[in-house]
Parts: C-alpha cells; structure tokens; sequence
C-alpha cells in the first residue's frame, strides 16, 4: 500500500454538491493555468487566483500541486474512455478498424490546443518532480495498454513483452508528432497525410512484425584471437 499522502488521497475530493463545484472551477483554472501560462506559472497561488479564491481556502482542497496534477490526468483518462467506449469498444469494428480507429483518435487529440500544450508542460514539469513524472508515466502506460489490447489481437503469435514493445512503440510514434504537427506547430496542416500514413503503416506493423523483429539480430560470438606465430599459446 502506498505511504505518498497524495497517491494515499481519495480520487477525487469534495464529495458534497458545492464541494464537487468548488473542485470543478479548481480543475478548470489549474487547466487554463497550465495552457496560459506554462510550467513555470503552474502554482497553487496563480491557480487561487484564477479562480477568484484564498489559497488557503484552495489547499483544504489541494495541499499540493501535485495532486491537480493526479486529478488532472485521472478525469482526462476517464473522458478519453468514455469516447473510446463511444467510439470504438461498443461498436461492430474489427481487431484492425479498433486499432485504427484509437490511432486516428489520438492523432487528432495531439492537434488540439489543450492536448499540445498541456502535454509538453507536464513534460517540462516531470523533468524536476519525481511524482509528475509518474503520473505522466501512469497515463501513458494506460494508453499503451489500450493499444496492446488490440496488438495481441492482430497479432497472437507475440508474447504480452513482445506486445508491450510494439503498443509502445506504436504510442512513442504518435507522441513524437506533438512538436511537429501540435497545435500552431510548423507542420500543423500535414497532419492528414500522417494521419494516413501512420494508420497504413502502424497497423500494418502490428499485424506482421515478429518476435525475431523485435530481438534484432543474435548478438555475434566473440571469438578469441588466435596467438601469432612464434607467440606462446598460453600467456603469463
């Protein structure tokens, strides 16, 4: 069982109707904080003002930054899966469409605003704080995880590591669009051709890479040298 007070804390305070209000427009201004004002600005002072309260009267709340952070990322989790069930889970799709269908998703996702900004803020922030760091890390595991789910469909013939590289890297690629093609980023507008090509070539990978694929080539045998003529066999 965790020790951390805030992984200790209940997902989500305020459990009365005013109390649930007051988190709501707590949550709302950490969010707009973030996206305005970056890393930097994201303090339990600025939030407080922004949403017009104490900091005192915020931190019965949020002692700690960290814990919007949590909550954060939590209810977006939570929003992504109620569009992945929307979307995708209770739908008639294939194994394949499934795939695709979450790989488009999130390709869109990535061109929103809040989506590109909120994303390389809490990159920034995880740089120099442990638990934002694994929060974001949670996060992602968790999107890996939906995408491993319809890797090992495609695919039964890797083992669930062998499934957990290939989700993985299917996730690292999209990611790695956000500075390129994010919202206002250089290639913004060639977001509809690396839609396609990312959902041609990902799925395609999941459904035909092999476990030899993933190892790589067998390490070599390094062989000893052979002594030199005239040089003794044995060395001392």
């Amino acid at each position: 069982m965790s020790t951390d007070p805030i992984k200790a804390a209940p997902l989500r305070p305020g459990t009365y109707a005013r109390g649930a209000e007051t988190v709501d427009l707590i949550l709302k201004a950490a969010l707009e904080v973030l996206l305005e004002e970056g890393a930097s600005g994201f303090s339990l002072r600025r939030i407080a003002a922004k949403c017009g309260m104490k900091v005192g009267n915020l931190s019965y709340h949020f002692p700690r930054k960290e814990a919007l952070i949590q909550l954060l990322l939590e209810e977006l989790l939570e929003s992504y899966g109620r569009l992945l069930d929307r979307t995708v889970r209770e739908t008639d799709l294939t194994s394949e469409e499934r795939l695709r269908a979450v790989i488009d998703i999130c390709l869109v996702d990535i061109q929103s605003r809040r989506t590109t900004h909120l994303f390389t803020e809490l990159w920034a922030l995880a740089n120099h704080n442990a638990f934002i760091a694994d929060r974001v890390e949670a996060f992602y595991r968790s999107v890996q995880d939906i995408i491993g789910e319809y890797v090992g469909e495609l695919n039964p013939a890797l083992n669930a590591e062998e499934v957990q590289i290939v989700a993985l890297y299917i996730s690292a690629s999209m990611e790695g669009t956000t500075p390129f093609l994010g919202h206002n980023k250089p290639w913004h507008a060639q977001m509809g051709q690396i839609r396609n090509l990312s959902s041609k070539t990902l799925v395609h990978l999941a459904k035909t890479v092999t476990p030899s694929d993933i190892r790589g080539p067998e390490e070599p045998v390094q062989l000893k040298p052979r002594p030199r003529k005239g040089e003794s066999a044995r060395r001392t």
